[in-house]
């Protein structure tokens, strides 16, 4: 008897250029936030800069965001599921909230440390002035990087990878900042670099304020911009057959979004060709929108302030209702199609040609007319001979 061990489909991303791009530049950052932060933290500590070691803290935070990058862009790129019928983009949005607020957290401690050795600034010593190469070289290093990741994240068109872009030119401006500390401090005025370190503070604690909420918003499914809502309604109410549109709505999917729509038809057309402008509208949307999926929900009518057909009986009562106030029974093979429209049923009954008896059906007809003049339910009914092709 052969044992057979079952081993897990290979990961294959949803969207590999992206998934490539991301994980390439990423591995750039690590390997550089990882030189940074020793050389920061090493020369900040021996050269008794608060300021620089503040900065190699930020490196590090940096790092510890890429690896959760990596995690993120690796799951979030991972195709739709029984669990995740949306996919995993997600997962992109919630790294982005976890880093957003561990930035924050960052910042504020770094203030709080810098504020507390301010009260004393007698105790404040000159640095080394070694320590201004080391920070001009981190600046340069981390505009450098930024400028690289920025490129990479608007070519894939990744949420995520633009906030960690962004996150490195605020490194480079922390930088910056350390940079005009140090050289007060060695001007002589020793308590500029500890005011440095607080303004880096506050900038991470900004930075990171601003990830976590853009990420709360899209977590709590909003919308898109109006400019681009007005796009995608120009789009819809363009796709021939739509007469009109209504209920629009949109939320953001990590670096895609989900639309949802009512759009008006013609209410006399068949369900087929009603299906199939829908998703012709559909198409559209996804062919000149940035969306991950649409959903076109088909009216007869605008329903968006009232529902009139609501408490209309189903077809089988609505049919059960007229036999009861007909003289007699329709013909066998008789055909019903029925229009729910502004809080009443139009009929169209459709005869077999062998009873097409112009006679009888005038009877019918006036009868009809008779029925509809007070019914609660039926507007109209009309009768139509079919006949058959041979």
């Amino acid at each position: 008897m052969k044992n057979h061990t079952h081993t897990p489909p290979a990961f294959e991303p949803a969207n590999p250029e992206r998934y490539a791009a991301a994980q390439k530049s990423t591995w750039v950052s690590i390997f550089i936030n990882f030189l940074l932060t020793i050389v920061q933290v090493v020369a900040g500590y021996f050269g008794r800069s608060q300021s620089l070691m503040a900065d190699g803290l930020h490196s590090l935070s940096d790092l510890l965001a890429d690896i959760l990058v990596l995690f993120a862009n690796r799951h979030g790129n991972r195709h739709a599921d029984a669990n995740h019928p949306y996919g995993h983009a997600r997962i992109e949005t919630a790294a982005t909230l976890i880093l957003g607020v561990a930035l924050a957290a960052l910042g504020i401690a770094l203030l709080f440390a810098a504020g507390t050795r301010l009260q004393h600034p007698e105790l404040v010593q000159p640095v080394h002035p070694w320590t201004l190469w080391v920070a001009l070289g981190a600046l340069v290093a981390k505009e450098g990087m930024f400028r690289y990741m920025l490129a990479v994240a608007k070519r894939v068109r990744s949420q995520m990878l633009i906030a960690n872009a962004w996150h490195a030119r605020s490194d480079a401006a922390s930088s910056l900042v350390v940079v005009v500390g140090i050289t007060g401090n060695l001007m002589g005025y020793t308590f500029l670099d500890l005011v440095a370190a607080a303004v880096v503070g506050v900038m991470i604690a900004h930075m990171g304020g601003k990830f976590a909420l853009e990420a709360l918003q899209e977590l709590v499914d909003t919308g898109l911009d109006s400019e681009e809502v007005e796009a995608i309604r120009a789009t819809l109410l363009s796709t021939p057959g739509v007469r009109g549109l209504h209920e629009l709505r949109t939320r953001k999917m990590a670096d895609n979004a989900l639309v949802d729509a009512h759009i008006l038809v013609d209410p006399k057309i068949s369900v087929s060709e009603g299906h199939f402008i829908a998703e012709t509208a559909r198409q559209a949307v996804l062919r000149q929108h940035h969306v991950m999926d649409v959903m076109v929900h088909i009216d007869p009518e605008d329903d968006m302030s009232a529902r009139p057909n609501a408490g209309l009986p189903s077809r089988q009562e609505l049919l059960e209702h007229l036999a009861g106030r007909m003289s007699g029974s329709l013909p066998p093979g008789s055909r019903t199609i029925l229009h729910y429209l502004e809080g009443k049923v139009e009929a169209d009954i459709f005869f077999d040609s062998m009873h097409c008896d112009r006679a009888k059906m005038e009877v019918l007809k006036g009868e009809l007319v008779k029925i509809t003049a007070d019914d609660p339910y039926f507007r109209s009914i009309h009768l139509h001979c079919s006949h058959a092709h041979k």
